[in-house]
Order: structure tokens, then C-alpha cells, then sequence
């Protein structure tokens, strides 16, 4: 499908369901014109395949690079990587030099605020990857990690229907006393050793919990 295809067929899609994705809406507010095909190509190529979170981490720079160009700010090689670990890196980055760059940024004229705010999940790269551009991704079955995830989402899918019907029909017949709902199925693994915890997919994406660091 070509781009202009693309665009066309996820605003029917965001028209359809009354709002619009978070990384659709940056794409469009930042003019970051070939970053949507770039998510997609990158998600589905053969080789040397991104993942999702790799993907949040790509986009969240070239939003970066562009607040720091619509500031004129021209940074060198290197820079805004370095600039957007300090921001995100709540483990291994010093407060004081958060502080320093955070200040550097409003020097700059940027809201910093607003700047991480509009930073992306790799939920998000997800929603917009699949729900606004149809884009698939069919894992290779000797991929263990891809298919695990795949049944697990599967799973969780599952779960939550199951139980968001068996909700309504409580309410419906007065068993139970509700109003508008939502159900979140967070499925959570804990490492004793090391003591963190990530949502099940997220560990899979990540290849493991911080034993490994």
C-alpha cells in the first residue's frame, strides 16, 4: 500500500472510532513526514528486525531532534541520543545531570514538561503500528520470544473479553451493581532474585529481567 494510501485508510480508521492515536497525532503536530512507513518497516523487515520498544526509543529521538530544530538548536552527532538517555535513564543517570539538561532544553525555549509527556510507549508504536497503519507482523516459528508474545496477547485478549461479558450480563440482570467499567488484564512476573517485576510482554521484549546487568 502506498503512503498516500496510508494516510487515507487511517484517517478513515481514526474518523470510525472517535479519536486518534498518540503517535499519529505527533507525526502530524511535528510534520515528522517518512517516520510512520520508517516504525513500519522497521517492525516488519525479514532482518535486522526493531522492536517495539526499540521502536518507542527511535521515535521519542526524532521527536527530540525536531523540538531541539524547531528551537534552532542544531545538535551534533551523538547528541540528542545522549540528550534523551539522560531524560529516560531514571537507573544509571545522576539527578544533577538531569537537572543541567533539563535547564539547557529551557534555555532553549522548550517545554520540557510537554517534551516528555509527548514521549512514546512501545504500547503506544503498537496501537499505531497496527490499528492505524495495518500493519501485521507473522514471527518466524523458530522465534520462541515472538511466539510466546503472540500467545500471550492471545491469551490476555481472551481474558478480558471473557470477563468484561460476564460483567455486563451481572449488571444487566441486577446481580451486580456497576456502572461504565473498563478491565485491564495485567499479567505480572516478578524476579525473586533480582526483585523487579515487568509486565509479562515487556520482560519477553526485553530478553530478561536485571539478573543479566
Amino acid at each position: 500500500m502506498s503512503e498516500p494510501e496510508k494516510k487515507s485508510s487511517e484517517a478513515e480508521r481514526e474518523s470510525s472510532r472517535g479519536r486518534r492515536s498518540k503517535v499519529a497525532r505527533l507525526l502530524d503536530d511535528y510534520d515528522m513526514a517518512g517516520v510512520g512507513a520508517e516504525l513500519e518497516r522497521q517492525w516488519t523487515a525479514d532482518e535486522d528486525r526493531m522492536s517495539l520498544r526499540d521502536l518507542a526509543s527511535y521515535f521519542n529521538r526524532q521527536l527530540l531532534q525536531q523540538r531541539l530544530e524547531a528551537a534552532n538548536v542544531r545538535p551534533v552527532d551523538g547528541e540528542v541520543a545522549n540528550i534523551y538517555r539522560i531524560l529516560t535513564d531514571d537507573d544509571d543517570v545522576a539527578e544533577a545531570d538531569k537537572t543541567r539538561v533539563r535547564r539547557r532544553l529551557e534555555r532553549d525555549g522548550i517545554d520540557v514538561e510537554t517534551l516528555e509527556n509527548d514521549f512514546v510507549t512501545y504500547q503506544a508504536i503498537r496501537t499505531y503500528l497496527k490499528s492505524y497503519r495495518g500493519a501485521e507482523y507473522s514471527p518466524d516459528e523458530t522465534d520462541p520470544i515472538e511466539r510466546e508474545i503472540t500467545n500471550l496477547q492471545k491469551l490476555r485478549g481472551r481474558v478480558d473479553a471473557a470477563t468484561t461479558g460476564k460483567l455486563e450480563q451481572l449488571g444487566r440482570s441486577g446481580d451486580l451493581d456497576i456502572g461504565a467499567f473498563r478491565t485491564l488484564v495485567d499479567i505480572r512476573v516478578v524476579c525473586e532474585d533480582c526483585g523487579t517485576q515487568y509486565e509479562a510482554v515487556e520482560l519477553l521484549e526485553r530478553g530478561g529481567c536485571d539478573c543479566a546487568q
